[in-house]
């Protein structure tokens, strides 16, 4: 796998995006770090990358929004530059980050929009300043993701993390939904949450060991459910768990589960073996994976795949998963 001539899976994700490039590069081949960053470069200036930022607007924002209109506000919009892969420290992203903490974090230390739109600069807080109330637990592991992969250098980060170690269930995971009753964690908020906080122990690593431990709880509440099983039950929790999606935006499923398993060098775990059955079960004849999943309910700038059909994005990210996999002893 490590010679893209040889694959010719791995030469079709190198005539795809930058995006797509840079990362298959770095994880399917042996390019040198030199001809990596080289390539990642290019997200900013071409292709999808590129389409992106051209839609900011002079407030530094995307959509006229902070978290809606859904896909297209400025939460969501820089949550995909994470995955392609907009270098960090972006002027660009810089500004959104920004706004995305100014506006958003709150006197209990979590990130909350209030309907998600930037009117008025008159709207703005005062630097560092929370406004009064409650953060919401899936947004705040979202933009915590976001500021600390681009690398935005502000020590309310550490906030952000306090209120997710708050906010960790007694079950290992977390639920955006536990004050108004929730008692068991939610798949969907503790994948957010962990990507968040992997992000953050990369960049500033303050609270380095309670990150580390939290995490590991809320790895084995991922284990414990097989990734996408009930585990009383043992049925599969919900079907978009099983379909592999592109880019998931707020939504859990196995592939994405199983991509923050390899990010962070899991060690090989007997309940993922499922769900890497799946992986290999559902590539193509052609070596390809398809797009299994779209999330159609909100606004997108454009496409970058279609429904049903074979998925770079998909491909990538399954391959760079069994190579991890199988080279765990």
């Amino acid at each position: 796998m490590s010679a893209s001539g040889s694959d010719p899976t791995i030469a079709w994700l190198l005539k795809g995006d930058p995006t797509i490039r840079w990362q298959a590069l770095r994880d399917l081949t042996d390019a040198s770090p030199g001809i990596v960053s080289r390539e990642k470069r290019k997200v900013a200036e071409e292709g999808w990358g590129a389409r992106l930022l051209q839609r900011q607007d002079r407030e530094g924002t995307w959509g006229g929004g902070l978290y809606t209109p859904k896909w297209i506000s400025t939460t969501y919009t820089m949550l995909l530059l994470r995955d392609l892969g907009l270098p960090p420290r972006h002027r660009r992203a810089e500004a959104a980050c920004r706004l995305l903490l100014d506006h958003g974090l709150r006197s209990d230390g979590g990130i909350d929009y209030s309907g998600g739109r930037l009117r008025t600069r008159a709207d703005t807080p005062q630097p560092g300043q929370p406004r009064r109330g409650r953060g919401e637990t899936c947004v705040t592991g979202i933009v915590l993701s976001i500021l600390a992969t681009f690398e935005f250098d502000d020590p309310r980060l550490d906030t952000l993390v306090e209120h997710l170690l708050d906010e960790q269930m007694p079950d290992g995971g977390w639920n955006c939904d536990r004050r108004r009753g929730a008692t068991h964690a939610s798949m969907n908020t503790t994948i957010l949450a962990l990507e968040g906080l992997n992000a953050y122990r990369r960049f500033r690593r303050r609270r380095a060991r309670a990150v580390e431990v939290a995490e590991r709880a809320g790895r084995e509440f991922l284990l414990v459910h097989r990734l996408f099983r009930s585990h009383r039950t043992g049925e599969v929790i919900k079907p978009s768990f099983v379909r592999a999606s592109f880019p998931p935006r707020w939504h859990y499923d196995f592939l994405r589960a199983l991509d923050y398993f390899q990010a962070v060098r899991a060690p090989r775990d007997r309940r993922l073996e499922e769900a890497i059955t799946l992986v290999r079960q559902s590539r193509r004849p052609d070596g390809r994976w398809t797009l299994q999943n779209s999330f159609a309910q909100g606004r997108v700038f454009f496409h970058m795949e279609a429904n049903r059909q074979p998925s770079r994005w998909n491909t990538l990210r399954a391959l760079r998963v069994l190579r991890w996999w199988e080279s765990e002893n």
